[in-house]
């Protein structure tokens, strides 16, 4: 017997907009009705990476926009591996922000917004 694959469902939204508790009720039904599913958030500030987002985030360090963002991004594809394995095992995954997120946040940046580029 195979398994069907698992659905990857994202929810994305600003700060404090109720993503979590929205990913949290999804899960609940989802497994509630039978379906095997999990919550991943992003940024996952248990990796390497994430935990370097995080110092940035509470202010504990101070890192260069551009490489910011490319942490933001290198979060998601250090944890791509995981991600897939839980879907081809037909878990589906319910994910408190994903890529969305990190376009925002770049475009709401004046330095992204300037087109500035700086070349070494």
């Amino acid at each position: 017997m195979t398994c069907r694959r698992g659905a990857l469902i994202v929810l994305e939204g600003v700060d404090k907009a109720g993503k979590t508790t929205q990913c949290n009720k999804l899960v609940q039904a989802l497994q509630d009705s039978g379906q095997k599913a999990e919550m991943m958030k992003f940024p996952e500030r248990t990796t390497k990476i994430g935990q370097l987002i995080n110092s940035y985030l509470e202010n504990k360090s101070n890192l260069e926009d551009h490489t910011v963002h490319l942490l933001f991004s290198a979060n998601r594809w250090e944890l791509m591996p995981l991600m897939k394995e839980k879907l081809e095992q037909g878990i589906s995954l319910v994910v408190d922000r994903y890529a969305f997120s990190g376009v925002a946040f770049t475009s709401a940046n004046p330095w992204f917004q300037s087109g500035l580029v700086y070349e070494s």
